[in-house]
């Protein structure tokens, strides 16, 4: 599989487009990442004309309108052009597949960034750029790089990044009836894991030829906003029961109980996620089942990346 495109805050990569000249190179980004995704850098200030190193600027409340301006000069106010720069930097966006911000960048930051009301700063505020750039691409999963330290977050934004990922690929490859169904069902265990999956599938069992497009358009809306939900591990135990149906016929009674107590572990918390998953693959490699074997849920992403590891 080649590299997925992946837009992300350039001083991340170690490029030096900080306000005071310098970067903030994320290792795990730089290194692991970096095996699977093609990182297209962005600095949105440095972009707009700010250059390097820059007069730093905040976010502040002004008439209940949020405004980026100079801290030394607050005459200096780079809102409106950083809004009008995510909308420029549209149809390159459209590309990506997901996208990484700086954490508490006045430009940048995806949540949580300080915004001033007279000397008071809140941490409720979202980067301008980022706002809008959220805005003009629903369907892009982003994350900051301090989010993805959590194991959780990690997972789901990597997650998403594949599903949009193969989403894109079916696209290129020509969208069908059939090809839209079958997309959703190597996905249904997947969205198991994070919610009733039920409310998709009705909306497929009425596509046809004719309405095809409009159903797609609401499908991967739908779909992407319902995977920005963490799964939680009741959902998990819950998918892996299912799948653990598939296998009734196949296993021995001290298989089975092997089975019903290593996901009873899981769901316990004593044993990650790739224990059960690593168990039920065993099994279903003496006993294959096309629809399991089809699921991204048994293998969503690469192997190597290790994200169920610590799940």
């Amino acid at each position: 599989m080649k590299k997925i495109p992946i837009g992300i805050s350039g001083c991340l990569l170690g490029q030096n487009v900080r306000f005071d000249g310098g970067h903030k190179r994320d290792s795990y980004i730089t290194g692991t990442l970096s095996e699977y995704f093609d990182f297209q850098a962005f600095c949105p200030e440095v972009e707009i004309g700010l250059g390097t190193p820059r007069p730093t600027i905040h976010l502040v409340k002004i008439d209940n309108t949020v405004r980026c301006v100079g801290i030394k000069d607050p005459e200096m106010d780079v809102t409106d052009r950083l809004r009008s720069h995510a909308e420029y930097q549209k149809d390159l966006h459209a590309d990506l597949c997901g996208y990484i911000l700086k954490k508490d960048s006045p430009s940048c930051g995806m949540e949580r960034v300080k915004v001033y009301v007279g000397a008071q700063p809140h941490k409720d505020g979202v980067g301008i750029y980022a706002r809008e750039m959220m805005r003009l691409n629903p369907l892009l999963p982003v994350e900051e790089e301090g989010r993805l330290g959590d194991p959780g977050l990690r997972e789901n934004f990597i997650q998403r990044v594949y599903v949009l990922y193969r989403w894109k690929t079916m696209l290129a490859d020509g969208l069908t009836p059939s090809g839209l169904t079958k997309f959703h069902a190597r996905h249904k265990l997947i969205i198991m894991s994070h919610e009733d999956y039920r409310d998709l599938g009705q909306l497929l069992a009425g596509v046809t030829k004719a309405n095809l497009a409009q159903v797609a358009e609401q499908y991967i809306l739908q779909l992407m906003t319902a995977l920005k939900k963490v799964a939680s591990r009741k959902n998990h135990v819950n998918v892996l029961q299912h799948i653990q149906g598939y296998l009734k016929k196949d296993l021995s009674a001290d298989d089975k109980a092997e089975l019903c107590e290593v996901i009873e572990r899981y769901r316990n918390g004593y044993v990650p996620l790739i224990v059960p998953l690593t168990l039920l693959n065993h099994h279903f490699r003496k006993s294959p089942d096309p629809y399991i074997e089809e699921s991204y849920y048994m293998s969503p992403y690469p192997q190597e990346l290790q994200l169920i590891n610590q799940l």
